[in-house]
């Protein structure tokens, strides 16, 4: 009888350690991402965006769940949460851990307030760069599921 082990070990460090100029290049890309969303501008937040788009959450019970949006889809979910109206701030703390130099993981945690009330929230997003441009690919965050738009 073979038994099989497998166990997490730290990475070969062969990672992509990315120069200011890229720090620089995907920091204007979240201002100009935060700034459609502070505007509720969910068209302008689609345009960054490359689809179909994965979003993985989980619901009040702790069910974890996936799925792909495409462009419309993503306009009639967001445009429930971006689009709603009310006044909205946010102020974000973002850590990138760049796979390659087209290949970034963000994890963010951030603050809204949205008319006066105060939110704590934490969560990823996989960006791609393509054609020169970052897109956001994947969408991660807790409790969304069960939601409507």
């Amino acid at each position: 009888m073979t038994q099989s082990r497998s166990r997490i070990t730290p990475p070969v460090d062969q990672s992509f350690v990315p120069d200011p100029a890229a720090l620089d290049e995907l920091d204007e890309w979240f201002r100009r991402y935060d700034a459609l969303a502070e505007a509720g501008d969910v068209a302008g937040t689609a345009d960054l965006a490359m689809f179909p788009l994965n979003t993985v959450t989980d619901d009040a019970a702790g069910e974890g769940s996936a799925q792909q949006l495409d462009r419309p889809a993503y306009l009639e979910k967001m445009g429930g949460v971006l689009g709603g109206g009310g006044d909205l701030t946010m102020e974000s703390r973002r850590t990138p851990y760049f796979l390659t130099p087209s290949l970034v993981i963000v994890f963010t945690e951030a603050e809204f307030t949205i008319d006066g009330e105060r939110q704590q929230v934490r969560y990823a997003d996989l960006l791609v760069k393509a054609g020169g441009q970052w897109r956001f690919q994947t969408m991660v965050q807790g409790g969304w599921g069960g939601q409507a738009g």
